[in-house]
């Protein structure tokens, strides 16, 4: 979880009054998950933020499923996911469930005539290629290359790019995102043997107040559809807030890996976590230093999970034929493991340069029409010896 956080101006008590320079209310708005019980942040509006002018359109933006069950390892080219101009046109839904949605999205330009708000899903989106800013109502976040952007679900938002060269990996997470668990005390401090601690996450720095008055389009994403409202006051009004509930940013380059004499398991890769799935980062790391020790991973069964892993960059030792942006997927119910000669091949090796982001849910995941464009059949043969 994130911890507290306080940007521009707010009265000294919470629900009394704050007034502007003109004598004039500012309007308080309380923004919280889980009812009343989960984190939350006070804000303070310019102008009331509930003033809807218009509802222009409403239309379906659901994953198109062309699998609903299958038990087939796959291989998927993400960089073959073509460019769009537009942001949200360019996030392509690749898997599914009622947990979480992994989208591919290769966006050319910013957003620009209208904000963007998910009131179904937090979002992790992991910045592979680009840099830019995430601009936000409740304050801005420089990004780049391997940064964590995690805004929470109700965020209003713009992405702006610098380059048209952009590729993103994003997870809508219908479950609250967490740091995990195991890595916090009953305070919610990360604790000593975290990979990363409360310093390497970035919180808005930059808020942007407009006191505007006109037609303002958000585009809101509710049970997989998008409307398209017209508010009568620009979206980024906000003289200040504070509270837990807020977009932060973490870069996978400070993930401090945990290494040991054996193989470690994957959790100890583990970034952040839901009850439903988690996220874990794959980083260069040294080898285990055991005499005998055999760096590959060791074959393992999904019985309870589906795997998903992002390669990033570098050199993946326990898979064979691996570029930057591929990802893969292994199935619950069947082992999977390294590749043909990759074992013995890691024996003796001190290091790995590999980048990865993996996603390990608890319910099977649906692959959806986009994902089969740019999939590779034959994938699940390639553990045959030959």
């Amino acid at each position: 979880m994130p911890f507290y956080h306080k940007l521009g101006e707010i009265p000294h008590k919470r629900h009394t009054q704050f007034r502007k320079p003109d004598g004039s209310l500012y309007s308080e708005q309380l923004f919280g998950t889980i009812g009343f019980d989960g984190m939350s942040t006070n804000s303070y509006h310019v102008y009331r933020p509930t003033q809807v002018k218009e509802i222009r359109k409403q239309y379906s933006v659901a994953p198109k499923i062309a699998l609903e069950n299958s038990i087939k390892s796959y291989r998927f080219r993400g960089f073959q996911i073509k460019q769009e101009q537009d942001y949200l046109e360019s996030r392509k839904p690749i898997l599914t469930n009622s947990d979480c949605t992994i989208i591919l999205a290769a966006p050319k330009q910013r957003t620009q005539d209208y904000f963007y708000k998910n009131t179904d899903a937090d979002e992790l989106i992991f910045v592979h290629k680009g840099s830019g800013k995430l601009r936000t109502h409740l304050g801005n976040l420089d990004f780049k290359y391997g940064d964590y952007l995690l805004i929470p679900r109700g965020v209003i938002y713009k992405i702006d790019f610098d380059t048209e060269d952009n590729r993103l990996f994003i997870v809508e997470s219908r479950r609250p995102i967490y740091t995990p668990k195991r890595y916090r005390n009953w305070f919610g401090q990360l604790l000593e043997h975290s990979p990363y601690c409360e310093r390497d996450l970035r919180q808005p720095y930059e808020l942007e107040t407009n006191d505007e008055k006109g037609d303002f389009l958000i585009k809101v994403k509710k049970q997989d559809d998008i409307f398209e409202m017209v508010y009568a006051s620009h979206p980024f009004d906000v003289v200040g807030y504070d509270g837990y509930n807020y977009p932060y940013a973490f870069s996978i380059h400070d993930f401090e890996p945990i290494t040991g004499r054996i193989h470690q398991p994957p959790p100890v890769h583990q970034t952040f976590e839901t009850d439903a799935f988690v996220v874990c980062s794959f980083v260069p790391r040294k080898y285990d230093y055991h005499p005998q020790s055999i760096p590959a991973p060791y074959n393992h069964s999904n019985i309870d999970s589906d795997e998903v892993l992002y390669y990033v960059d570098g050199d993946f030792m326990s898979r064979a034929d691996v570029d930057a942006g591929h990802i893969s997927l292994h199935p619950a119910g069947i082992p999977h493991g390294p590749h043909p000669g990759t074992v013995e091949k890691s024996i003796g090796k001190e290091g790995t340069e590999e980048l990865a982001v993996m996603v390990d849910t608890f319910k099977p995941l649906k692959v959806c029409e986009a994902a089969m464009e740019i999939a590779d059949e034959s994938y699940h043969t390639s553990w045959l010896d030959h």
